[in-house]
């Protein structure tokens, strides 16, 4: 362990830990917006800058090793004036029509400039008057909210291995674009929507239905139907409905969704969606049963077609959008109660 003084407290850390590392552990907060602890650090918002106490040099945390006895303070005078001049810089040509962004009370930018009592006016000037706008099937990219932190860009060829995005020109051109310009599909893009779960301001933003602000909405974790990985999210819903997806941090996913988990949940809220089971009567029609009834008259008939022709006359489909717990208790249900070998599933289909 090394013994490391932060706000004049001294702390044992583990070596190889970087500042931002330390800070956590210790329970310190320190605003970022480049980074993810699953991206390898850049350090290209300098949000996260640090003092060291013996030299009053300011240091990326995220990016700085600690070392032997260093004192740190996370929040004196000179670091608070500077990170307050680097959120001025940033909203300098920043679109702050923040009462029509969706991303209102869910908005580190945001957070930070009330945080840190930001001077929006201070070096406003020019602004991007023509933002380029990338879009396709299932979100889009708003330039005139971006803030060039890369993390969209560092996902995309990190995480997902795909490169459509990249840091382009310099300056007051900086900008995230597509290689060349060209369209999104074309430079490989697959819309898994990673960018958007990562983007901390409004640049990058799905197209949706439903429109909700942060406070609206509750978050529901779940495991994504979709395939047998078990991916973990959360379901955002508002007046009963679910209006969007967030990627959780499960064992499988580690905060990842493909393009079915993140856009295609609007099935949840079809209206000819069947919600309860439906049992064919005398009049030859279609009518909603309780679960109960359900489950009487398939086991009534299950033990009825098995006493008459035996188990291996009865076959069990399984299904790929339920847990593969609930696949393994399907399994054993038709091989030690039914009796059958007769099992398939329907991805197989």
């Amino acid at each position: 362990m090394i013994n490391i003084y932060i706000n004049g407290q001294q702390r044992s850390i583990l070596p190889g830990k970087t500042i931002l590392e330390a800070c956590k552990e210790s329970g310190i907060h320190i605003p970022t917006f480049c980074y993810d602890e699953r991206l390898k650090p850049e350090g290209s918002c300098r949000i996260c800058v640090v003092e060291l106490e013996d030299s009053h040099k300011l240091l990326p945390a995220c990016t700085t090793e600690i070392a032997p006895e260093m004192r740190i303070a996370t929040h004196s005078p000179l670091v608070m004036r500077m990170r307050k001049h680097l959120l001025e810089i940033m909203l300098s040509n920043h679109d702050i029509s923040c009462l029509k962004c969706e991303r209102a009370g869910n908005c580190l930018l945001q957070d930070y400039a009330y945080e840190y009592d930001v001077d929006i006016e201070k070096y406003r000037g020019r602004t991007r008057e023509s933002a380029y706008l990338a879009e396709n099937k299932f979100f889009e990219l708003d330039q005139s909210k971006c803030i060039s932190c890369g993390k969209c860009a560092r996902i995309c060829s990190q995480l997902q291995g795909n490169n459509v995005w990249a840091i382009s020109n310099r300056g007051f051109e900086t900008e995230v674009s597509t290689p060349f310009g060209i369209d999104m599909e074309e430079a490989g893009c697959v819309h898994c929507g990673n960018c958007v779960s990562i983007c901390p301001v409004g640049a990058l933003k799905p197209k949706k239905e439903h429109k909700f602000r942060a406070w609206e909405i509750n978050e529901i974790q779940t495991t994504c139907s979709y395939c047998g990985v078990g991916c973990q999210m959360y379901l955002q819903v508002k007046d009963d409905k679910v209006v969007g997806v967030k990627p959780a941090y499960g064992k499988s996913n580690e905060g990842l969704l493909c393009v079915k988990g993140k856009f295609a949940f609007d099935f949840i809220n079809h209206p000819q969606r069947l919600t309860t089971p439906l049992l064919r009567l005398a009049d030859g029609e279609l009518h909603s049963v309780s679960w109960e009834e359900a489950l009487q008259l398939i086991a009534d008939k299950t033990q009825e077609i098995k006493n008459t022709y035996g188990a291996d006359a009865i076959m069990g489909l399984s299904s790929a959008r339920v847990t593969n717990e609930e696949n393994y208790l399907f399994m054993k249900y038709m091989r030690a109660v039914i009796g059958t070998n007769n099992l398939d599933h329907c991805a197989r289909l």
